[in-house]
């Protein structure tokens, strides 16, 4: 079997949405087991956050989601990431998590295997594509391959209507409140991303 992790970090639940869309279309690829896991938050968000209902209920939604490890990235062929934005970048929850794995960068332990990015924002504007392109520079330190999301496969991205999706990552908008949930086009092109993702890492463990 061809293993693909989806580790993601989702404070609202619109970025746990879209991986689960995205692990649909890795699944869809014969020979494939997908793995979610998020990355744990921090204790001082959980505090700060504590009075807002929407964040507290999305929490509550993901508790029974196994929590990343180091051993999680050992164990799998390819990788989506689920990667909001903070300041048009990702946020230091995964941060963290991907700057404590520096033994599996000494070793190699991730070389050769793809990668793809899932994100999402406030507004269309508020860095859908600095998110995935300033996320992808770790990654390629570790020695991943990238995996885009092309046009010519997802005429969804062709649109003005204020939905997510660009050739670096799959992604949605969710509004300056939060409120905007994924458009079905949204999850069409994170099911796309899995799809491809999933696809190129059986042929490079082939």
């Amino acid at each position: 079997m061809t293993k693909i992790l989806i580790p993601y970090y989702s404070s609202y639940g619109h970025i746990y949405t879209m991986v689960k869309a995205a692990a649909e279309g890795a699944e869809s690829v014969e020979g494939v087991e997908v793995k979610i896991v998020r990355v744990e938050e921090f204790d001082a968000v959980k505090q700060a956050m504590s009075s807002q209902d929407a964040y507290v209920q999305a929490q509550e939604a993901q508790k029974d989601v196994p929590v990343a490890t180091h051993d999680d990235l050992r164990w799998a062929d390819g990788f989506v990431w689920g990667i909001p934005t903070r300041y048009g970048s990702m946020p230091a929850q995964l941060k963290q998590y991907i700057d404590s794995a520096g033994g599996l960068w000494m070793n190699g332990e991730l070389e050769g295997k793809a990668t793809g990015i899932v994100t999402s924002t406030g507004s269309i504007h508020g860095g859908q594509e600095t998110t995935a392109i300033t996320s992808l520079i770790p990654m390629l330190h570790f020695g991943m391959i990238y995996v885009g999301l092309p046009y010519g496969e997802n005429t969804e991205q062709m649109t003005a209507d204020g939905i997510g999706g660009s050739p670096y990552s799959a992604s949605t908008v969710a509004g300056p409140d939060g409120s905007k949930q994924p458009d079905e086009r949204d999850l069409i092109m994170a099911r796309s991303l899995g799809k491809r993702v999933a696809t190129v890492s059986k042929k490079l463990k082939a």
